[in-house]
């Protein structure tokens, strides 16, 4: 350790919560926290100098689940499960709004689309035939039908001749979002330290003892909502999944405009500042995609590109302007993972790609366990 006196002094000593991730999750707890107890004194975590998994680095869809997403968890999960799902996914995005305002996150309300390739022929046959069961399914929720046929209005090439079309979808700014999340937090009195790595941490009967790649201390509550990171402190049912994302540079008269979903959410793109985001293809490689690694592949990259080329934006010459990665959770269940790993040591991780819907609820949720 080498920290000065006045270093320990303002952010080390006498803490009452410390939480590991300055993401969605994090900040949502530390808020919850900040109002359960006034005058606590809280520290967050975040080993980069931006949230390091999929905060900053996700598409902003303000989404639920497309049709083929839905029919995919009903594998999984009984029927009350994924409507459970989709009920904890509404009220986190109601929760994200109300907590930060929709001109602070440039929510916008232009519904959400999901396109069927023409090798996607069975899937797009069966999200017909099981179009009025889920709407039957999710009519309690929304009090209508939620998805409809629409036609191919955007002009896309080599798909289904008829989208399926959810009034309900919307999209976001996701750097507006969490810049205003994050001066919501700093205005509390809530400390973030950026660029400290958490290496592991031992629970004791009245505080944890932290390690970090920067120094080392010892905090009542410890906090850990690191999601697609959590692997490498918890032993848990969570594992990183890594999503490439590109965008374009800006096309003039860009006329599609709405959130889009392809391959039962696999890929999905979006409009943004007259250009197009365009993100997914970890089913091309799974195994390859388990990474904590934030680089891209050219597998996937270049199959992004093909198909903005062939199916997207056919005819329309466009740049590509910059590349990312983000690093999601997931498991072998969609249900989030909220839970104490001892009397002093909490969780809320394994958002599985939902992070935007979910993560202020989670959050609050986490706060909420003790």
């Amino acid at each position: 350790m080498n920290l000065s006196y006045w270093e320990y002094k303002s952010y080390l000593s006498h803490l009452d919560f410390t939480i590991v991730g300055s993401g969605i999750v994090g900040l949502n707890c530390a808020l919850t926290l900040k109002q359960k107890y006034p005058k606590a004194k809280i520290l967050v975590l975040e080993r980069g100098v931006l949230p390091q998994g999929a905060s900053t680095k996700n598409a902003g869809f303000a989404c639920f689940g497309s049709l083929s997403e839905i029919l995919d968890d009903l594998n999984l999960h009984s029927k009350e499960e994924v409507v459970q799902l989709v009920k904890q996914r509404i009220a986190g995005l109601k929760l994200l709004r109300t907590t930060l305002g929709d001109t602070s996150i440039d929510f916008q309300n232009n519904g959400g689309f999901e396109l069927f390739t023409k090798t996607d022929t069975h899937l797009y046959q069966k999200c017909l035939e099981q179009r009025h069961n889920i709407n039957a399914l999710l009519r309690p929720i929304f009090n209508t039908d939620v998805f409809r046929t629409s036609s191919n209005q955007f002009n896309f090439k080599n798909i289904q001749e008829q989208y399926i079309y959810n009034a309900f979808e919307g999209q976001i700014d996701t750097g507006k979002m969490m810049q205003a999340l994050t001066q919501l937090v700093q205005q509390k009195g809530i400390r973030i330290l950026n660029h400290v790595t958490v290496q592991g941490f031992s629970s004791h009967q009245n505080a944890v003892t932290v390690s970090t790649d920067q120094f080392d201390f010892t905090t009542p509550k410890l906090f850990v909502a690191t999601n697609g990171f959590a692997k490498q402190l918890l032993h848990e049912d969570v594992q990183p999944a890594r999503a490439q994302v590109l965008i374009t540079k800006p096309i003039e008269n860009l006329h599609i405009k709405g959130t889009f979903h392809l391959d039962r959410g696999y890929y999905y793109f979006r409009n943004i500042d007259n250009r197009i985001l365009f993100g997914g293809g970890r089913n091309l490689d799974f195994k390859a995609e388990e990474t904590t690694a934030l680089k891209q592949t050219a597998l996937i990259q270049n199959e992004l590109e093909r198909l903005l080329h062939e199916t997207i934006l056919p005819n329309i010459p466009f740049e590509i302007d910059r590349r990312w990665s983000g690093i999601m959770g997931v498991g072998t269940q969609k249900k989030v993972i909220v839970k104490p790993i001892s009397d002093n040591v909490f969780c809320g991780v394994r958002l599985g790609g939902m992070g935007v819907a979910i993560g202020s609820l989670i959050g609050k949720k986490l706060a909420n366990l003790i």
